[in-house]
């Protein structure tokens, strides 16, 4: 059998393998990690004709270039992402949502991507990867996952153990939408902070600054005035935590938080409200509405609900 593999000749901006995480592991320290666009992993998937829980490649801001070597595959790529497939002397601009077909010696060049942060490339098949904690999802900075917990780097090869034989192509009509603002409920450490402090987290206009990863989302913009304690006994964090250090600036846990935090909790992200959350890039403005349990809870059954609606049109 032909050895089927991509050759990276520019790994591009952290670029990972990443899929539906690490699960229950919190209690040992372990992140969750995954994809931080949950809809978009599951789309790419589904439209190559994958199992949904296959590791795919996530990058950020400018992709990989690679040159593909092997058997004929079906590729496609989702987010709002530039890229074109180079195939002997012609060049072919890309479409997200998309598939299309690679055979040997073409190159897939992701340029960057378009107002957003994430993109997604699944190919029909499966990597050569290593399971640690059932899941092949890269955190470099607790060095855990595949690929030695490291990004891609460029020359690498990235093996593919089997492909499909199914090369049919398809199509997702699929706009990613913005919102306007990014719904919130309270944290369990709400009354810590100052009235001014709450009324200017629901009313005020953040900024995402520039210190913003994988782990956390740093907002700049009014303080959040503290009135109890600006550190606590460490607790147990889940993925859309607000924190507010000593300085008033909040932190958005993302996707490689730690497992644990001392600094106050003044509300969670809502689940629904998550993907499009980690799509908003450095500069961009943020806003934050309060919505009760309940109501998060329906929105969310809401969203999945219309993933589910999305990946049966495929």
């Amino acid at each position: 059998m032909n050895k089927n593999y991509f050759k990276i000749i520019r790994a591009g901006i952290n670029t990972t393998f990443q899929d539906q995480g690490r699960r229950s592991l919190h209690h040992i320290g372990i992140p969750s990690s995954g994809a931080m666009d949950n809809r978009n992993y599951l789309l790419a998937n589904k439209l190559v004709g994958n199992r949904l829980d296959l590791p795919v490649i996530e990058f950020a801001y400018l992709g990989p270039l690679l040159k593909y070597f092997g058997d004929k595959i079906n590729i496609v790529i989702t987010g709002d992402v530039n890229f074109t497939i180079k195939t002997n002397n012609d060049e072919l601009k890309g479409n997200c949502y998309e598939t299309y077909n690679l055979e040997m010696g073409d190159e897939l060049n992701i340029t960057s991507t378009n107002k957003s942060v994430y993109g997604y490339l699944a190919f029909s098949g499966e990597f050569d990867l290593r399971y640690q904690w059932s899941s092949c999802s890269i955190n470099t900075k607790a060095r855990i996952g595949s690929n030695d917990g490291k990004k891609l780097q460029d020359n690498q090869e990235l093996i593919l153990s089997k492909i499909s034989q199914n090369l049919n192509n398809k199509k997702l009509n699929y706009i990613n939408t913005k919102i306007e603002k990014i719904r919130i409920i309270k944290g369990t450490n709400f009354d810590y902070f100052s009235e001014k402090g709450k009324k200017d987290l629901f009313e005020k206009e953040f900024t995402i600054s520039k210190l913003t990863d994988r782990m956390g989302m740093r907002i700049e913009g009014q303080k959040i005035e503290n009135i109890a304690d600006t550190n606590i006994k460490s607790e147990g964090l889940i993925k859309g935590t607000i924190q507010v250090p000593a300085d008033g600036n909040p932190i958005i846990m993302l996707s490689d938080h730690g497992t644990i935090g001392g600094y106050p909790k003044i509300a969670v992200v809502i689940s629904a409200d998550y993907d499009k959350l980690v799509q908003l890039t450095p500069g961009s403005k943020i806003k934050f509405k309060e919505v009760e349990l309940s109501s998060a809870e329906t929105l969310f059954k809401l969203y999945e609900l219309e993933t589910q609606n999305l990946i049966s049109q495929i």
